[in-house]
């Protein structure tokens, strides 16, 4: 149970990626777990400052996370990553670069995710005032074949968690609750 690994949650802004992750972090640390969480919103305000939106930056922005979660679960931690993360492509290549990976899709409608948007971003997206959006002028890539997928616009935030729970447990990544009372 010392090995780290890796919680890369994807989906569309709004999805509810921040939110779930940082429920999830909770939890975790409940366990007495390690956890880092790299937001994509604070990470590119620090880590890739001054990166675009073109696919080249995108590209990179996941990768610089790709590279710091690598770091963090290779010390034993908890690394979760909440990042849009839109091409496939660049999310099986930080994949194939851990030995412990775990992909949680938050599938969430486009109109539920431009219901939420509390910062207006979709609107001006969809008015043409931002180029390169994800989901409107931009493509957005589900996952083939993530280990969980968290309908967040029909579930409830507990009920998600403990799916990602769930299986990290079946991965053998978290000890269950009673195999911790036994060691106890």
């Amino acid at each position: 149970m010392s090995q780290g690994y890796i919680i890369w949650f994807t989906g569309l802004s709004g999805a509810g990626k921040s939110t779930i992750a940082a429920a999830l972090a909770e939890v975790l640390r409940e366990r007495d777990q390690r956890v880092e969480v790299l937001d994509g919103d604070v990470v590119r305000t620090h880590l890739s400052k001054g990166l675009g939106f073109s696919k080249e930056d995108r590209d990179t922005n996941v990768r610089r996370i790709g590279w710091v979660c690598d770091l963090v679960a290779r010390h034993g931690g908890v690394a979760i990553a909440a990042a849009i993360s839109p091409y496939r492509q660049t999310r099986e290549e930080i994949r194939a670069s851990t030995a412990r990976f775990v992909e949680v899709y938050i599938d969430c409608p486009l109109e539920v995710c431009i219901d939420r948007d509390v910062k207006g971003l979709y609107a001006k997206a969809l008015a043409g005032e931002i180029p390169h959006f994800t989901g409107v002028s931009d493509p957005y890539e589900p996952p083939t074949n993530p280990e969980v997928v968290i309908p967040s616009h029909a579930e409830a935030l507990d009920a998600s968690v403990a799916r990602i729970i769930n299986k990290l447990e079946e991965l053998g990544y978290l000890l269950t609750v009673a195999a911790v009372e036994e060691v106890a």
